[in-house]
């Protein structure tokens, strides 16, 4: 059996496979300065697992995370990193500052979906890549996530405060809270839905923002001037709140990153 551990932001993500089935999940707040006996490994006793990947956005946690794998599972596990195999070729400069977790999740939609596909990530931040029909991939975009968003309204103003992030009631909010939860929430579903619209090539953007789409000729085959559509799979924390109100969105698949970490250790 294979535990896969994705070191995000805000969560440290824990997966136990049997084979292709994910059958034990849970999740805890990512934090510096665990101890070896805060990673709750002791849930996994019960379990006979032989193979531990792990990836990390906090570099800092990868050898308590190591060491817990050795301490308390007798593995040394497998960490997966830019010298690691993910299936693409890769265009960015410099591909060593392109976030491990962009990589799995763009290998991980491409081998189970087929390419070409865009991969929506919303977590901490928003994180839209694109990867062409040859398995290139070509980039992407960064924007704060819902929370980063809501935390710096607070932060850089006097009388707002920080809401729960949670649907709207309507559009239009008639309180201060429901104002800003409004425009932190339908304010991203617009961002990501025009994003899309003009990666994909689905709706020409108006003349006066733009008269040229940028996905058929910079994106290789991502579009085809419309013709062939890419899938679109979104992932991450706010996936369901978020994508789930994007026509463009093809499937919701919350567990991508670890499913994508169980098909690089088999790759690898």
């Amino acid at each position: 059996m294979l535990l896969a551990i994705d070191i995000g932001n805000s969560q440290i993500k824990f997966g136990a496979f049997d084979g292709a089935q994910l059958f034990d999940k849970f999740s805890i707040p990512t934090k510096r300065g665990y101890r070896v006996d805060e990673l709750q490994f002791h849930r996994l006793k019960q379990v006979s697992i032989d193979i531990v990947v792990v990836a990390s956005v906090v570099p800092e946690l990868i050898d308590v995370v190591r060491e817990a794998s050795q301490t308390e599972l007798n593995l040394t596990p497998k960490i997966i990193d830019h010298s690691t195999e993910f299936g693409l070729r890769i265009s960015y400069d410099p591909p060593e500052a392109l976030g491990i977790d962009r990589l799995i999740n763009a290998s991980a939609a491409a081998s189970k979906y087929g390419t070409p596909v865009v991969v929506c990530s919303f977590g901490t931040a928003t994180v839209i890549d694109v990867v062409s029909r040859e398995r290139e991939f070509l980039g992407g975009i960064i924007a704060p996530g819902v929370k980063t968003m809501a935390a710096a309204l607070r932060e850089n103003t006097a009388q707002l405060r920080v809401v729960e992030i949670e649907q709207p009631p309507s559009l239009i909010g008639n309180s201060t809270e429901a104002a800003i939860l409004s425009g932190i929430v339908n304010g991203h579903i617009a961002m990501a839905e025009g994003l899309l619209e003009r990666i994909t090539g689905t709706r020409t953007p108006p003349s006066a923002m733009s008269a040229k789409r940028e996905t058929p000729s910079a994106a290789s085959g991502v579009a085809d001037g419309g013709v062939r559509v890419p899938k679109v799979i979104a992932t991450g924390g706010f996936a369901n709140l978020i994508a789930s109100k994007i026509d463009a969105v093809t499937k919701i698949d919350e567990n991508l990153t670890l499913d994508g970490l169980r098909l690089l250790a088999a790759r690898n």
